[in-house]
């Protein structure tokens, strides 16, 4: 009986806990939430405190706070749900749309599927997993000033006006327009002054020049932090003038909270924080980089739990407990304006359904958005559009028909994905003959031509091979799955689940099958594995390379009728999963492997470029012209341009389609093909998209936002952060195509320009132009004002940016346009960051791209 009552006094107040805790302040959603997350935060433990700046905050239960991943992605719609979700063209697509109306309904269609996917991942259980919360870490606003970048692709271009127009049109769209609830939130980044090199990011001291760091790399950041309300900031991983960014005086507590006024919450990037004394060794321990990241403001940590020397920090009396308060403060007031401590009831947006996935309105918005960013850069003799009465066409090149490339980076899992060949194949129809082949990789002639053994692999009389699937990275335990599956040809995107029970990420699984030879001979295999893989054939060790990913080419000799057991392991961490075993062998490719097919072809179109497999952030990938993730060279991989040159000698107009996240130097293509397109990384419909533009069934309106240099001598070093030389708004070369560049299959007459003589000192600029299609097709155009302002004792750009609208007219229709310029667009910064206004005569330009009607007007004090 006394242990009974002892029992009993012991279990009851849990159970009272959890009936009871909605009854505190917290909980009443008749309170302000100013005051619901100040009651939260009297509550909490200091080791729960500390938890909860953690990016994978854990949960509360005595409270009822439930864990919580701050880490998702949202860059070109949700990325990396488990979910199929709409995949938009990625960023750098988005920008050369050079359409704010159509980012804004693109953002909110991912807001919109974002909240389904948090719905969907609640009801299973899922919702303290990364990829499932409300918290986006887009968009990325860093300034492309190098081509060079791998990540260039993830940002709106190299203009700061373009990119803060993009990214306010991207937040409004992703955060709606509820006065207390956001539909989703949005985080700025990378703050700041972080474009490359991919290698050294983690080390990098930057040192920007007072009008560079005023004019080009914080103007972005500031529009998304003043204008937008931007819900996050992500501090970079490199320094600034000697302090790492998350830690920067000036970027965090004078700009950002001070002069800013954020009130928003700062993350570090990834791992970051480690990186204080791990790589610019500007902190001695865990501890001090923990405690100066925090009292600069940086409220998260995503990565290695550094912040968990805040909670000794505290005991020691190194560190006020309120600190943490205010940090908790900011992140807990995101989380109420997202509802997640309210009823779905009274949260507008958290009645999204299931069903809100994928909907034939947001597919039909992903192809829009694709058809516009197209940019035609070159159409000699009216070669485009292609006629519809082809006979016979051939596609060609390593992104004819690479859906890798049209997902581009940061991206999620549509249900389908139309790559360039099957987008012609479905223009086109049965009719029309459409002979493929890739005739080149990316970087050589040399391709892997497969062969056809799936056959020949059985288990237990069963064709195939036997699968298990371990929920770890070392085959432990028992599988969560297990059963046949085909040859193994698999790709497992971020986020993905396999078999609806393991989810692609630290996990393991075993293949086993007996292979039956059919003749002696020697077979040839490319095995590729990332991230670890070994490969035993007769318990003879074949590939071991646990450790390490790769392409693993190897032979076998086998006899007729002979069978041989073969067992495969696989180990997968984080990031994208790849497993292939293919039969075939390398081969080089010959113009004369391709000539019978082409001679009697009507068209060829070459879709060449570059693939986010080459390109992006921190790749492990280091072939001719690649390192790292970034470029080392501008120019098309040369085999590419080799093998168009022997198309060209054919004698047959070949149209070039380049598919890339960055700029690509084609001086040669440029003055030999007759057509060239660039199409990016154009999202789940890239191929209907291009097919449409090919054949005329869109005009193409898509403008470069940024300047495609003729070769690498155009370029200053990498690391020089320096803007001299560097975009259209400094480099006084002659580009190959320049920023805000490209045609149309129709014309357009800019005429009529009217705007003052002059303008005073605090005043908007307001000009009128009136714009004419004087050509045979509808089409849409870009208009764009650029404004040189007279020369000041500060370094001021040769042109800049300062408005556009894009807009449809049909042919000969003429529409005016009106434009106002508002005045702290008309000033420069000064050496502090202040503003001032130049005077003296200013050079006005209006017209589709750089050239166009000028008038110059007079700035008086």
């Amino acid at each position: 009986m006394k242990t009974w009552s002892i029992t009993l006094f012991l279990f009851c107040p849990v159970i009272l806990c959890a009936q009871d805790y909605r009854t505190y302040p917290m909980w009443d959603t008749a309170l302000p939430f100013e005051t619901r997350i100040l009651d939260l935060l009297g509550r909490l433990t200091l080791q729960e405190k500390v938890g909860q700046m953690m990016h994978a905050a854990p949960a509360v239960p005595s409270l009822g706070i439930p864990g919580y991943n701050w880490w998702n992605e949202a860059l070109h719609g949700v990325a990396r749900s488990p979910f199929p979700v709409t995949v938009f063209p990625q960023a750098i697509a988005l920008a050369a749309t050079w359409d704010t109306i159509a980012l804004h309904t693109m953002a909110d269609i991912t807001a919109t599927e974002g909240r389904a996917v948090h719905r969907k991942a609640l009801s299973l259980g899922l919702g303290h997993r990364s990829y499932m919360g409300l918290t986006y870490w887009s968009p990325n606003i860093n300034i492309f000033r190098d081509p060079r970048w791998g990540r260039g692709q993830e940002t709106y271009g190299e203009d700061p006006f373009l990119t803060a127009s993009m990214g306010t049109a991207f937040v409004n769209g992703l955060q709606g327009n509820d006065p207390k609830y956001l539909k989703a939130a949005a985080c700025a980044k990378h703050f700041a002054v972080h474009s490359g090199p991919e290698p050294s990011r983690h080390s990098d001291n930057i040192i920007p020049d007072a009008p560079d760091l005023w004019d080009t790399y914080l103007p972005a950041f500031k529009a998304l932090v003043v204008q937008a309300q931007v819900a996050g900031v992500m501090c970079a991983y490199n320094a600034v003038y000697g302090q790492p960014c998350c830690a920067s005086d000036l970027l965090m507590q004078d700009l950002l909270r001070g002069q800013w006024g954020f009130k928003g919450y700062v993350t570090s990037d990834c791992w970051g924080i480690d990186d204080f004394f791990s790589f610019h060794k500007t902190h001695a321990s865990r501890a001090s980089a923990a405690i100066d990241a925090l009292i600069h403001t940086t409220d998260l940590e995503c990565g290695n739990a550094v912040y968990t020397a805040l909670q000794d920090a505290v005991k020691q009396g190194s560190l006020p407990e309120a600190q943490l308060d205010s940090a908790l403060f900011r992140l807990f007031l995101i989380r109420f304006r997202l509802g997640m401590f309210d009823p779905p009831e009274r949260v507008p947006f958290a009645q999204i359904p299931d069903t809100a996935l994928n909907l034939p309105r947001h597919r039909a918005h992903a192809l829009e958005m694709a058809r516009k960013s197209i940019v035609l850069l070159k159409n000699e003799k009216e070669t485009l559009p292609l006629s519809r009465k082809v006979r016979k066409i051939a596609v060609l090149g390593p992104n004819a028909d690479n859906d890798f490339s049209a997902l581009g980076n940061y991206h999620g899992i549509p249900d389908s994905i139309a790559t360039v060949l099957e987008g012609i194949r479905e223009k086109l129809g049965p009719e029309v003959e459409v002979w493929y082949d890739p005739a080149v990789s990316f970087t050589n002639d040399t391709l892997f031509v497969a062969s056809e053994l799936q056959g020949r692999f059985s288990w237990d009389s069963r064709p195939g091979f036997y699968a298990e699937y371990y929920s770890n990275p070392s085959l432990s335990g028992d599988p969560l799955f297990s059963g046949m599956e085909a040859m193994p040809d698999r790709v497992w995107h971020e986020g993905a689940f396999l078999h609806g029970k393991v989810f692609a990420e630290n996990f393991s699984a075993r293949y086993a099958a007996l292979f039956t030879a059919d003749s002696d001979t020697i077979l040839s295999f490319l095995l590729e594995a990332d991230d670890g893989c070994i490969l035993r054939v007769e318990g003879k060790t074949i590939v071991d390379a646990w450790n390490r990913p790769g392409l693993y080419p190897f032979s076998l000799a086998v006899e007729a009728g002979k069978s041989y057991q073969w067992e495969l392991e696989y180990r997968q961490g984080g990031g994208r999963g790849i497993l292939r075993l293919q039969s075939g062998a390398y081969s080089r490719r010959r113009m004369e492997d391709f000539a019978p097919h082409l001679q009697d072809a009507d068209a060829i179109v070459f879709v060449g470029g570059i693939s986010p497999q080459l390109e992006g952030e921190a790749l492990q990938v280091s072939v001719p012209g690649f390192l790292g993730g970034d470029r080392t060279h501008i120019a098309l991989p040369a085999a590419q341009t080799a093998f168009l040159k022997s198309l060209h000698g054919m004698g047959k107009p070949v149209v070039l389609v380049l598919m890339s996240g960055s700029a690509l130097s084609v001086p040669w293509e440029d003055e030999h093909l007759p057509a060239i397109l660039q199409a990016w990384y154009g999202g789940q419909s890239a191929g209907t998209a291009l097919a449409d533009v090919l054949f005329g069934d869109y005009n193409p309106a898509g403008r470069l936002p940024f300047t495609v240099y003729r070769g690498d001598e155009d370029l200053p070093a990498f690391k020089d952060y320096r803007m001299e030389g560097r975009t259209y708004r400094f480099f006084r070369g002659q580009p190959l195509y320049p920023f805000g560049y490209g045609l149309s299959y129709s014309s357009f007459r800019y005429k009529s320009l009217r705007l003052p003589a002059r303008i005073k000192v605090g005043m908007p600029l307001h000009l009128k132009v009136q714009v004419e299609n004087t050509g045979r097709y509808p089409g849409e155009e870009v208009a764009q004002v650029y404004i040189s302002l007279p020369a000041s004792p500060y370094r001021a750009p040769i042109l800049a940016l300062k408005g556009f609208q894009r807009f449809f007219l049909a042919p000969g229709e003429s529409k005016t346009l009106e434009f106002t310029i508002p005045p702290e667009q008309l000033t420069l910064p000064d050496v502090s960051g202040s503003p001032f206004f130049p005077g003296g005569k200013a050079m006005v330009r209006v017209g589709g791209g750089q050239k166009g009607m000028h008038r110059s007007i007079v700035m008086k004090e």
